[in-house]
């Protein structure tokens, strides 16, 4: 009888862990392919100027979804609260394709928050897979979802000339192919969910309170947003986001100030997004086997190390850019694994997915912040400063880290 219980468990575990993935890459895919064409789609309509708004709407609509995974997980549990962020993904590319078809900035716009709500959920599922496993085990479930973004880096870009092509053939506008590919990619993501298994203990209920219990207040979950480990998480996990946001936005315009076309900024961009997603798996070996804040300082290291190549390499498009872009991306899987680690070990049940999705939605704050900063340090000082201010920043988790260090000495 425990044989087959465990088998059902980990037949159980394993479907969900599938659903999981594979959902997360398909929000990746729609969120990649959905972006890029409301971001030209605005250029057309609004101008140059209009350009970037749209990726800065679906990333305020990440961070909004983040926050409130987190809030509606603690109390409707897991798989609703992901049924109900993907749903509203569906909508968001729907409209966004009214949008595109229609030529309408405001409704696109509207359509991209929507979609960033369904990312949000997305990214708050890694901490569904990793408390599907023991403590020792978590950053290793977790990076597993993490990897799945793999599939989204290159699949959106892939379908992007296809989906343009059979919506020209169509009769509609060239740019509501690939969000007509949005709308389908995100319809699979809640299909995913939807085959989330119903007994598969934390996935289907969640640490919703018993019935009468009262909800954790504000309070509680600052106090748990005190602890040190939740501390180090947050600014490790933001400190990444910004250092990496601020050199990766940043780099396209330097290869085109220099005379390189899209063939090279594909290359130089595809290092960074094999360093950010394909190696997620070895980055949560090492916080399981070595620990999350030696996951972490290794990041720090990764990332310091790709700033100080960019800050002296700034032109070699064929060597030095390259790698740093994929350090770049490297360092900050392994700071978002090691800090996402930190989140899913030892923190109390009835405010576990509130500081989960408050972190997440800082984070995706601090890209905001990152694209906003990147022009103006460009235009001040070129790539050189923009990856010293850059790594400067990749820094500040190392006071604490040593600080811990220092306890248990």
């Amino acid at each position: 009888m425990d044989i087959s219980v465990t088998a059902r468990e980990t037949a159980g575990r394993t479907r969900a862990m599938v659903a999981l993935v594979a959902g997360v890459a398909c929000v990746n895919t729609a969120m990649v392919a959905g972006s890029t064409a409301a971001n030209l789609g605005a250029a057309e309509v609004g101008g140059p100027a209009w350009s970037g708004v749209p990726s800065a709407a679906g990333v305020a609509g990440t961070a909004l979804g983040a926050l409130g995974s987190g809030a509606l997980m603690a109390r409707f549990g897991r798989k609703r609260t992901l049924l109900g962020m993907y749903a509203a993904g569906v909508a968001g590319a729907l409209i966004g394709f009214a949008g595109a078809v229609t030529g309408s900035l405001a409704v696109l716009l509207a359509g991209m928050v929507l979609l960033g709500l369904g990312n949000g959920g997305a990214q708050l599922s890694r901490y569904v897979a990793a408390e599907l496993y023991p403590e020792g085990r978590r950053a290793t479930a977790l990076s597993a979802v993490l990897w799945g973004g793999t599939v989204g880096a290159l699949g959106g870009p892939a379908l992007i000339t296809p989906a343009a092509a059979v919506a020209g053939s169509l009769g509609a506008p060239a740019l509501s192919g690939p969000v007509a590919a949005a709308v389908l990619m995100m319809a699979a993501a809640l299909a995913c969910a939807i085959t989330l298994p119903r007994r598969t203990g934390v996935v289907d209920a969640g640490p919703a309170p018993a019935a009468g219990a009262p909800r954790p207040g504000a309070g509680e979950v600052r106090a748990v947003m005190a602890r040190p480990a939740v501390r180090t998480a947050l600014v490790a996990m933001v400190a990444a986001q910004l250092a990496m946001v601020t050199v990766m936005t940043m780099t396209p315009i330097q290869l085109h100030q220099h005379g390189h076309g899209l063939g090279v900024v594909s290359w130089v961009l595809g290092a960074h997004l094999f360093g950010m997603f394909a190696l997620a798996p070895i980055s949560g070996r090492i916080a399981d086997r070595w620990g999350a804040r030696t996951a972490i300082a290794a990041g720090v290291a990764a990332l310091v190390a790709a700033t100080a190549l960019a800050t002296a390499m700034p032109d070699a498009h064929d060597t030095g850019l390259p790698v740093a872009l994929f350090l770049l991306g490297y360092g900050w899987n392994l700071a978002f694994v090691g800090g996402s680690a930190l989140l899913s070990r030892g923190l109390p049940a009835g405010t576990r997915t509130r500081v989960q999705g408050l972190v997440d939605a800082l984070v995706w704050g601090g890209s905001g912040v990152a694209g906003l900063a990147a022009g103006p340090l460009f235009g001040g000082g070129g790539l050189p400063l923009v990856a010293v201010v850059s790594g400067v920043l990749a820094l500040a988790p190392l006071p604490l880290l040593l600080g811990r260090s220092r306890e248990r000495g």
